[in-house]
């Protein structure tokens, strides 16, 4: 059976664990929020790595954890053109709400939705990043059927295609960047010419 974290007459907030075990990340989701859920997720996984003695930034766990939170459910389109359960991207979201709100419209509202790695992965707009992970067939019959376009924002699609990388010097505000390093002035002795004597 499961033990009780909690005591008679105590106080506990929304979405507190009352029992041990596995917590389903959906329910932190949607009764504590997205920060909630991130600071849960890494907390879990890096737990395992620690028990294997293996130490890493949580920098790396947190873009993942990015990756799975980077969509919202459609709830109300409002005057968008969105559907309603339609699942897209947050920029994407918050882009056609400042379109609509600009024009005086009533803009949508969404809920936060957590995504598998898998279907994260598989549910990015660029259709080469999709076909390299998994379920290449399906992907590339899906893209050529629909007249998919694959606009090469990300880093895979452009490493796939042999393309720099959109980062660092690869970003086109620095490609065409000409830098001017000025030389550090070296003071350079100047060799003393030894007199040769004649030798006698």
């Amino acid at each position: 059976g499961k033990h009780v974290l909690i005591r008679d007459g105590e106080r506990v907030k929304a979405g507190d664990q009352l029992v041990d075990g596995a917590v389903n990340p959906h329910d932190i989701l949607r009764i504590r929020g997205e920060k909630a859920l991130d600071r849960y997720l890494v907390d879990e996984i890096q737990e395992v790595y620690r028990l294997q003695g293996v130490k890493i930034n949580d920098k790396h766990i947190e873009v993942i954890v990015k990756q799975m939170l980077k969509r919202v459910r459609i709830k109300d389109p409002g005057d968008t053109t969105f559907l309603v359960g339609e699942a897209v991207e947050k920029s994407v979201f918050f882009e056609e709400n400042e379109r609509v709100a600009n024009q005086g419209g009533k803009p949508a509202s969404a809920e936060p939705l957590l995504l598998g790695i898998t279907r994260a992965s598989l549910s990015t707009d660029s259709w080469l990043s999709a076909a390299s992970f998994q379920e290449t067939t399906r992907v590339l019959t899906e893209a050529a059927c629909e007249g998919k376009e694959d606009y090469l924002r990300g880093l895979k699609e452009n490493v796939i295609m042999g393309r720099l990388i959109p980062a660092g010097t690869g970003l086109p505000m620095y490609r065409n960047l000409d830098l001017e390093i000025a030389a550090p002035e070296i003071a350079v002795p100047v060799p003393v010419q030894e007199k040769q004597q004649d030798q006698l």
